[in-house]
């Protein structure tokens, strides 16, 4: 795919990178997770289906979005925050995948907004703390916030990057897109984020997602690892597969974009105009 087939766009605050396509299915919005940002799902968007209009958010606080008004947020900011987006742009319905945190994300927004997703997908899902307002996060929520702060985010990705890979050694360039996406994190941004993770409850939230929703999870995910994934699966209502994919760590989407993009284009054509 030429840079040229990708535009980058903004909408309430929050800029965007989209892949246009030919208007046949529900256009695909991409949630990130928290060290990334929008430009990480560069290699999914290279390797759908070219009817898919696709598009990622930088969310609220990375890359060149606003930051949310509120210093503590929960996911139902970010989810209100892409109803903005959704809003601005004329997009009614869609089909929503979130990463890591973006599964966080995702699901509270298909909870909140039924009749605008008609089909989910979470990809290596964070739960969440489900720490209440105002409750101190737990230490090792808390020690992504100091870390940052302490090592600045150079250091901070290089020394956690690796982390999210699995066999790093082997795997170079995703290694490297990794490090530079988390080394990009704005602080503030970042801190927010991470009070986010603090609140969130996606088992709670998937409850109550109508949508038919599809889990993914890397085989070899240290992070959101599979177990996540399938509590996620069994909390949901209208399940579809649970995958998880060999050879895979946290990073799915950047260390198999080709399989991560044939799962989501399948489900956008199924969907199709909802």
């Amino acid at each position: 795919m030429s840079a040229a087939t990708l535009r980058h766009e903004r909408a309430a605050g929050v800029a965007l990178l989209r892949r246009p396509g030919n208007g046949r299915t529900l256009p695909l919005v991409l949630l990130h997770g928290i060290g990334s940002n929008g430009g990480t799902w560069a290699p999914v968007l290279a390797a759908l289906d070219p009817a898919i209009d696709a598009l990622a958010w930088d969310a609220p606080g990375y890359g060149e979005s606003d930051n949310l008004p509120a210093a503590a947020p929960t996911p139902a900011h970010y989810a209100e925050a892409l109803a903005l987006v959704l809003d601005a742009l004329g997009l009614e319905r869609i089909v929503l995948a979130g990463h890591s945190l973006g599964a966080l994300f995702a699901a509270r927004f298909a909870a909140a907004h039924p009749g605008r997703v008609a089909a989910l997908a979470l990809l290596s899902p964070a739960l969440g703390y489900g720490v209440p307002e105002g409750a101190p996060l737990p230490a090792k929520v808390q020690a992504r916030i100091d870390d940052l702060a302490k090592l600045g985010p150079t250091a901070f990705a290089a020394a956690r990057a690796a982390r999210l890979v699995h066999r790093p050694e082997a795997k170079p360039a995703v290694l490297a897109g990794v490090r530079a996406a988390m080394g990009a994190v704005r602080p503030d941004g970042y801190a927010r984020a991470v009070r986010a993770l603090g609140a969130g409850d996606l088992v709670a939230d998937a409850a109550h997602v109508a949508a038919p929703t599809l889990v993914l999870c890397g085989a070899e995910d240290v992070v959101t690892p599979p177990d996540n994934a399938s509590a996620a699966h069994a909390a949901l209502v209208r399940p579809l597969g649970l995958e998880f994919v060999a050879d895979a760590g946290h990073a799915l989407p950047q260390e198999n974009p080709a399989l991560v993009a044939a799962r989501l284009a399948a489900l956008a054509l199924e969907a199709g105009h909802g």
